[in-house]
């Protein structure tokens, strides 16, 4: 499978957060993983290895989202654009594994968000990880 087809498995993994408490979703995942026979088990491990990643590192990134957001919180972004942002900030500023330039991060989550987004998605996305990509790394 493509890595962006693995991203965009990642960001619809990310997404059911907002819809599912913590102690629901190993079975969420599973669910998901069930409904999507044309996920390897190497895939499978993969995906949920990297959802744990991002899931425990969402304090920090929301932290830097809502610093970079001017005059918006996390908890005013439409969910589709907050699973989004989370997977990219995490891709930019959190991932020790994979070294993704912030580039690719962005352009990823934006041509995601002109799928899945709504209108201005894409611009809001684009302006946020722009900003995010501007700030020196240890911030």
């Amino acid at each position: 499978m493509s890595r962006r087809k693995l991203r965009e498995h990642l960001f619809k993994l990310v997404f059911l957060c907002a819809f599912n408490t913590s102690s629901e979703m190993q079975e969420q995942l599973e669910l998901y993983f069930d409904m999507n026979p044309d996920i390897s088990p190497e895939e499978r491990s993969y995906l949920t290895a990297r959802w744990m990643k991002i899931n425990e590192s969402i304090p920090e990134i929301d932290e830097l989202l809502n610093k970079t957001a001017r005059g918006w919180k996390t908890n005013r972004f439409a969910s589709c654009d907050l699973a989004l942002l989370r997977v990219a900030v995490f891709e930019m500023r959190f991932d020790d594994d994979e070294q993704i330039p912030d580039g690719v991060a962005i352009n990823e989550a934006v041509e995601l968000s002109k799928l899945y987004g709504g209108d201005e998605s894409h611009s809001f996305i684009n302006g946020i990880l722009g900003e995010i990509a501007r700030l020196p790394q240890n911030e």
